[in-house]
């Protein structure tokens, strides 16, 4: 008897991939505490706090994706997919306390400098550091190649600026040990949180602009439109509407039919387009309205553009 194939699970590369950063994160913070301990650096300081609250978000999206992975229920029928984007934004809460912090410690110790010690270990941890952080957003891009994660982008987001700012930690720490420049490794410091607060502000944006149902851009919606049009008896697309809900793209629109078919060749039409979008987005919610074409008028209780659109742009 032959066995039925389990389809893949579409979820799985994000749990291992949040996984593994939740381990990365304890990694960086061990060493770089070791490290702290050892040179005193401004900083590694600044870095340290950086992992710490890169562990904390780590763990809001380890628990996140697995959160908007539960497929819809009787309560949430558009799914959970919003939780990434809730994830996203403690992120750039995170991130902002994070950049706070390091900037009042940087300008404390510009104002009272403070001698680096035990500069070659501090600097083999923070190679180290550059080393296993590269490797983990290389591992990331894959998994959001593979999902369209957003929480992972927002994951991967932080972790890829944590690679200049190690940069800049390293060049601190060197000048603060080696050169007798401790002002220079607090101006490190100072960098570190300027480059975390731009970092979040960029999180932030993401996070509101799917929460507010933000809609796709014009070349999407271009693409949307294309492929509907396709089809001659299709005369005009009109209320096009689009959303993102975790990695699921919602598409809603009204199509302009000739008003003598059949409820089924109507139908038909409408199945067809659908499969033309789901060509070009794979994994898309679809859902299309027919209209007598010559008899449109604005309905369904959302304003929009009632003219048939035969290219764009289109009215959301």
């Amino acid at each position: 008897m032959s066995e039925t194939a389990t389809p893949p699970d579409p979820h799985a590369a994000n749990r291992r991939i949040t996984t593994l950063s939740v381990g990365v994160a304890v990694f960086l913070i061990a060493i770089k505490a070791f490290a702290l301990g050892a040179s005193g650096s401004v900083s590694i300081l600044a870095s340290l706090a950086d992992s710490v609250l890169d562990l904390i978000a780590s763990l809001a999206v380890f628990f996140a994706v697995r959160w908007a992975a539960i497929p819809p229920d009787h309560e949430h029928r558009f799914g959970h997919g919003k939780a990434e984007a809730l994830a996203a934004l403690v992120q750039a809460g995170l991130v902002f306390a994070s950049a706070v912090f390091i900037a009042w410690e940087a300008v404390q110790r510009m104002v009272d400098p403070r001698p680096v010690t035990a500069g070659g270990w501090a600097v083999g941890v923070m190679i180290v550091s550059m080393v296993v952080t590269l490797g983990l957003v290389w591992l990331q891009s894959r998994a959001i190649r593979a999902t369209g994660s957003l929480a992972v982008r927002g994951d991967r987001a932080h972790y890829a600026a944590d690679i200049g700012a190690n940069v800049v930690v390293l060049i601190g720490v060197i000048s603060g040990a080696f050169l007798g420049a401790a002002g220079l490794d607090a101006a490190a410091g100072l960098i570190v949180a300027v480059w975390l607060f731009w970092g979040a502000l960029g999180m932030l944006r993401g996070s509101a602009d799917h929460l507010m149902d933000k809609g796709v851009d014009d070349e999407t919606r271009a693409r949307i439109v294309a492929a509907v049009l396709a089809d001659p008896r299709i005369g005009g697309v009109h209320q096009l509407r689009t959303r993102t809900a975790g990695s699921v793209l919602m598409i809603q629109m009204h199509v302009d039919l000739e008003p003598d078919q059949t409820l089924e060749a109507a139908h038909g039409v409408v199945v067809e387009a659908e499969g033309r979008i789901l060509n070009a987005f794979p994994g898309a919610d679809i859902l299309i309205h027919p209209d007598p074409r010559g008899r449109t008028r604005a309905h369904g209780g959302v304003a929009g553009d009632a003219e048939p659109a035969t290219g764009v742009p289109v009215t959301e």
